[in-house]
């Protein structure tokens, strides 16, 4: 009976030896899983930067407006007479020079109405010399028949009326064919020969697309940094080759939405079209300044930050960036009296790989 009972203690004893030794065994294992797991979380590498050294140099201020381009110079042409279009010597999209004939009417009735009209004013000239005739002047003195005299006698002649008559005829006569007024495009046209033409609407349009006008707006706390003359750049939306221009006009009104309207003068080289949406840039020159790309600038805790670059390690700078382009932010110059946060000319800025990096963190520079 009391070996029994010894046994049993025996195999007591042995199992819970076997619980400990399996329960270190467990441990040490999830130590090192763990320790194995930090290690690949957080890997002993450096960041990869790229820096430049700060330089004063001169900066081009940026503003960007969305906008229109239009003919500078455009005419609407239209027949005076409702006669038949006789021919059509052009196109939309053809290119024509001043002087240039674009259409014409059929001249039949006009030229035989104005031979009647200019028969009618002869005979009106011989009625008007009969009166003056009739009131004593001779053909000699004409030239001195008072000016109230000769007025009456030209209405009592019907001089006037005939000569009114036949310069409208003149008139439309010559204008039955339409040329062009200056060089340009024509557009708009969609009449079709032996048709008549209307002469309540325009027959076509020639547009100066070489002469191009870019109408944009600012907003009225932009305008301290825009003037007539500065530079400009027109990107059509549709895509292709930009191109330069200058300020011409700035419209001295603010409308309700705190906007002002701005023209400006572009160089279309023939391959704008008019009513094209365009992205404009307007840019001007505000001499050396300390420039960082916008890449240097990260935010932390809300700030704006540049790295810089000392012994190998990434020093934490706070900035105040003012001025902008497209590309890059004008800086505070920590060398000017009274500012405390800024960069120093000749600093080594931190341009590129970093967003993740931490005070005195080391990197290495590519």
């Amino acid at each position: 009976m009391l070996m029994k009972k010894y046994n049993c203690i025996w195999v007591l004893l042995c199992c819970l030896a076997c619980v400990g030794t399996t329960s270190c065994s467990d441990k040490k294992s999830s130590a090192d899983e763990q320790e194995k797991g930090v290690s690949t979380v957080l890997p002993d590498t450096k960041n990869e930067v790229t820096t430049q050294i700060l330089k004063k140099r001169n900066f081009d201020h940026e503003l960007v407006s969305n906008g229109k381009v239009n003919a500078r110079s455009k005419a609407d042409l239209r027949f005076e007479t409702s006669e038949v279009i006789a021919r059509i010597y052009v196109k939309n999209g053809d290119r024509v020079h001043k002087g240039q004939k674009l259409a014409e009417l059929d001249k039949f009735r006009l030229e035989q109405k104005l031979s009647q009209v200019e028969d009618a004013l002869l005979k009106a000239e011989l009625e008007l010399k009969d009166v003056l005739i009739g009131q004593g002047y001779t053909p000699d003195d004409f030239s001195k028949v008072p000016v109230e005299t000769m007025k009456l006698a030209k209405v009592k002649s019907g001089y006037e009326q005939s000569k009114s008559q036949y310069e409208l005829t003149k008139r439309e006569t010559e204008h039955a064919t339409l040329t062009a007024p200056f060089d340009g495009v024509v557009a708009n046209l969609f009449s079709k020969p032996y048709n008549p033409a209307n002469t309540s609407e325009v027959f076509c349009t020639i547009l100066d697309t070489k002469g191009m006008e870019a109408e944009f707006t600012v907003l009225e706390n932009e305008l301290a940094f825009i003037k007539k003359g500065d530079k400009v750049t027109v990107i059509p939306y549709a895509g292709g080759s930009s191109f330069e221009g200058s300020v011409s006009e700035i419209n001295p009104l603010v409308d309700t939405n705190g906007m002002v309207k701005v023209k400006a003068d572009v160089n279309g080289e023939g391959k704008l079209f008019s009513g094209m949406n365009v992205r404009v840039s307007v840019r001007r020159n505000l001499g050396e300044q300390l420039v960082i790309p916008k890449t240097a600038v990260v935010l932390r805790s809300g700030k704006q930050v540049v790295f810089t670059l000392e012994k190998g390690k990434a020093m934490w700078n706070y900035v105040h960036t003012g001025l902008e382009n497209a590309t890059e932010y004008i800086v505070s110059d920590k060398s000017q009296k009274g500012v405390e946060d800024g960069l120093l000319e000749g600093d080594t800025v931190i341009v590129t790989g970093n967003l993740n990096l931490a005070h005195e963190a080391e990197v290495n520079v590519r």
